[in-house]
């Protein structure tokens, strides 16, 4: 599966974003998709995951109650809205996508990802 991200830009501490990610090619509701982010010189992260069969979710305790990750089947796209935003929140955003046998959260470790978009950048200035 391809997948297509957006929604980046530059946003003041507070503000608010919306992410999202389109995918194309051989989609399936038996899939699992998060959103992950690096920021330079660190790890890549996992922010939020969710299960596209029954919208099962996980969080970032980093995140929690901050953002939220939602998913439109029929536009075979996911969401991440993300508000009270703050500059640790500034790094690149990737989505990615597996498959999965199972319609609750299984996969959160970004190693278990098989397809990979390209990154959408999110500053956060203070």
């Amino acid at each position: 599966v391809q997948l297509q991200a957006s929604g980046g830009g530059l946003v003041q501490a507070g503000g608010s974003l919306r992410l999202s990610c389109t995918a194309s090619g051989r989609t399936s509701r038996s899939y699992q998709v998060g959103w992950f982010r690096q920021a330079p010189g660190k790890e890549r992260d996992m922010v939020a995951v969710i299960s596209l069969s029954n919208g099962d979710t996980a969080y970032a305790d980093s995140v929690k109650d901050r953002f939220t990750i939602s998913r439109d089947n029929a536009k075979n796209t996911v969401y991440l809205q993300m508000n009270s935003l703050k500059p640790e929140d500034t790094a690149v955003y990737i989505c990615a996508a597996r498959a999965t046998l199972y319609s609750d959260i299984r996969y959160t470790q970004p190693e278990k990802y098989t397809d990979w978009g390209q990154g959408t950048l999110v500053t956060v200035s203070s």
